[in-house]
């Protein structure tokens, strides 16, 4: 074990998760919602989805942001590139097989990629364009959760002698955060974000097929949940109805 897997990161620079990337898989074309839903808005004044998931993931602590594009992909990525931040954007070419080809791509993108000011990537926080109400304090939540379930928002408290202040200043070493893995549970269900430790990424990638993304990788592997039933549904919408009764 290297000196640096014991460091601790600097986990609290201006509200950011250092080595941990958010990953916004935007690729789907959309056919039941009658287009990308990576560029639909609820109202014709506000941000369009993918503007939005960027947005949140930012304000939520992600260090940098990854959106994996396909369908309509020029004139998504243009809308990304011009947000000015720290934001790159992976082509997935087989995006029409669903998100397990993005996921794949993303991560794969991930792993051959380093960043100014941070280096490797070490985690990533994957999350869906089409979450509407999905916040920055979700994106939180997953991202300082501790060791254990936080139990002041489980659906079935229980009291934790091992329990961390989710305040705590220090953060998890590189050994640590690279063999996270965690997502979000609304009223009990998984859902998105998904916070996927770089030692978990090949696994992922050699599973991920269809729509079932990381589905298979968590249904068989021991990890964390992070009930944020209180702070969002985490439901997906597919169809412009779904989209309105979200507003």
């Amino acid at each position: 074990m290297s000196e640096n897997e014991n460091a601790p990161h600097p986990a609290a620079v201006h509200g950011r998760a250092a080595h941990v990337r958010g990953l916004v898989l935007a690729a789907g074309a959309g056919r039941r919602m009658g287009g990308p839903k990576a560029l639909l808005r609820h109202r014709p004044d506000e941000p369009t989805l993918v503007e939005r998931a960027v947005t949140l993931l930012h304000a939520g602590g992600c260090a940098g942001i990854t959106v994996v594009v396909g369908a309509a992909a020029e004139e998504v990525t243009a809308i990304v590139t011009a947000m000015g931040r720290d934001i790159d954007v992976v082509r997935c070419p087989d995006w029409d097989e669903g998100m397990g080809a993005s996921l794949r791509a993303g991560l794969s993108a991930l792993m051959r990629s380093t960043y100014e000011g941070e280096g490797c990537v070490d985690a990533a926080l994957v999350t869906l364009v089409d979450l509407p109400d999905l916040t920055p304090e979700v994106v939180a939540r997953v991202l300082d959760a501790p060791g254990h379930v936080d139990n002041a928002h489980s659906p079935h408290p229980e009291p934790d002698e091992h329990a961390v202040d989710l305040h705590e200043p220090t953060g998890p070493t590189v050994k640590e955060l690279r063999a996270v893995l965690r997502r979000a549970a609304y009223d009990g269900m998984p859902g998105h974000p998904a916070l996927i430790g770089r030692d978990h990424w090949d696994a992922v990638i050699a599973m991920a097929v269809g729509d079932h993304g990381a589905r298979e990788y968590y249904r068989t592997t021991p990890h964390q949940l992070v009930e944020c039933g209180d702070l969002a549904t985490g439901r997906d919408t597919d169809t412009r109805e779904e989209l309105e009764r979200s507003r």
